[in-house]
């Protein structure tokens, strides 16, 4: 098998679920690498593709409805964004053997066959890194660099991706086009002395809304695979918590703060005011401060150090989709990525949230990709019992029993799984099985 290089000073990239918000903003932000050309672009709506296209001013691109159009000689890398798992490790597999490296974008695709996928991909000398611009790339750099700078991490996460938005005027919090009234915000606003009850209190007031969702469970059990880390409580703390509040929340419970597991993933909801920046969707990192000294002269700065001065919150309030993903597409060309090998330390698991029948059907729907019935869980390995179910396979699956509410799902208790995503999921627990004795 030959290694597809890159033509002259271009890399060529094929782009998968181009017609998406995610290959638009890739698309747009390609014009502006010179480097780099779009030249295969997959998409069942063809007219929407050449469409958008046209809206972008590309007219040099070739689109296909799917896998069998894909002419492999003209791709150096591919970016797979079709978020879903059957048809995105089609395509990842068919790159790694046709020596075209993988940007997988998919999220859904990594929780079920990313480690796999990246075992298969070294193995035939192609590339498979996540790509920039989705927070479990970007976190994962986040905590690459404080790794290697020798700060002890505590917890790291995200923020949702919708904020909450405290109006003191109208006494409401909005969250995107929902808006409910909670004038008691206004006494929240500060953590006060007790950091526990001002949390409590906070989440009964936003109660209304719906703020957990299960990419936000995905998306951290990608980046469990790539750090090791795993999450404090399989259905994540989702405390409601100011940008400054960061380092108080997330430190351990000992010490006033949340946490009882050591590095442990999390997802908080921006609270802010009307007049106040967004996170983002962005990504943090807390830490043990160490000197105190030091992280004194840096909260005079302005970064964000716990009141006690024994935690620091590092993070990046951005995640700008294919705008940066130009970043990984390069790395992906050159070699010169720095990213750990993935291992299913933790699976993205479903429990039932209420009792279901035989024969209940799955599918996986919606902008959060949920699936009705069902709650995400985040377990580590150790949680997880044998035969576990990934959640992102129950899609197009069906239920052989009766099951209670609150249980965990099985491949036992399936029919109608995907062979090929069953097996690779099942070989990554089994190589992770392996490696820990």
């Amino acid at each position: 098998m030959a290694i597809q290089q890159p033509s002259g000073t271009q890399t060529r990239v094929a782009l998968t679920g181009a017609r998406g918000g995610y290959g638009r903003t890739l698309l747009a932000q390609l014009r502006n690498v010179a480097d780099m050309t779009p030249t295969v672009l997959v998409d069942p709506d063809g007219a929407g593709v050449e469409s958008m296209l046209a809206d972008l001013g590309i007219s040099d691109a070739t689109v296909v409805p799917d896998l069998a159009g894909i002419d492999w000689s003209a791709i150096d890398v591919l970016v797979e964004a079709t978020g879903r798992v059957a048809a995105g490790v089609a395509y990842a597999e068919a790159a790694i053997a046709q020596g075209v490296h993988v940007v997988m974008v998919s999220k859904e695709v990594e929780t079920v066959a990313g480690v796999t996928l990246a075992a298969t991909a070294a193995a035939a000398g192609v590339r498979y890194l996540p790509g920039d611009g989705d927070q479990p790339a970007n976190l994962i750099r986040l905590v690459t660099w404080i790794e290697r700078v020798g700060l002890d991490i505590v917890a790291l996460g995200k923020s949702g991706e919708y904020d909450l938005v405290f109006d003191p005027t109208a006494g409401t919090v909005t969250q995107v086009d929902e808006t409910i009234p909670a004038p008691g915000m206004a006494d929240l606003l500060a953590l006060g002395d007790d950091l526990h009850a001002t949390l409590a209190a906070r989440a009964d007031l936003v109660a209304p809304l719906k703020r957990r969702a299960a990419a936000d469970h995905c998306e951290m059990t990608v980046v469990a695979q790539y750090t090791g880390y795993t999450a404090d409580r399989e259905d994540l703390h989702y405390p409601v918590v100011r940008t400054t509040e960061l380092a108080d929340v997330y430190a351990a419970r000992a010490d006033g703060g949340i946490l009882d597991r050591p590095g442990s993933l999390d997802v908080f909801s921006m609270l802010r005011l009307p007049d106040e920046a967004s996170f983002g969707g962005g990504v943090f990192v807390v830490v043990r401060t160490g000197d105190p000294e030091t992280w004194s002269l840096l909260a005079g700065k302005g970064h964000v150090v716990s009141r006690d001065g024994r935690y620091a919150c590092v993070f990046w309030p951005y995640h700008l989709m294919g705008v940066e993903t130009p970043l990984t597409i390069a790395a992906a060309a050159s070699g010169t990525a720095t990213i750990p090998v993935p291992r299913q330390s933790s699976v993205l698991a479903g429990r039932t949230a209420e009792p279901l029948t035989a024969g209940a059907a799955f599918q996986v729907a919606g902008h959060h990709h949920e699936v009705a019935g069902i709650d995400p869980v985040l377990l580590s390995d150790d949680d997880a019992p044998a035969g576990t179910a990934p959640f992102y396979l129950l899609g197009g699956a069906r239920l052989v029993r009766d099951v209670p509410a609150g249980h965990l799902l099985t491949f036992d208790d399936l029919t109608g799984v995907d062979e090929i995503g069953q097996r690779m999921f099942e070989e990554a627990r089994a190589a992770g099985s392996r490696a820990a004795l």
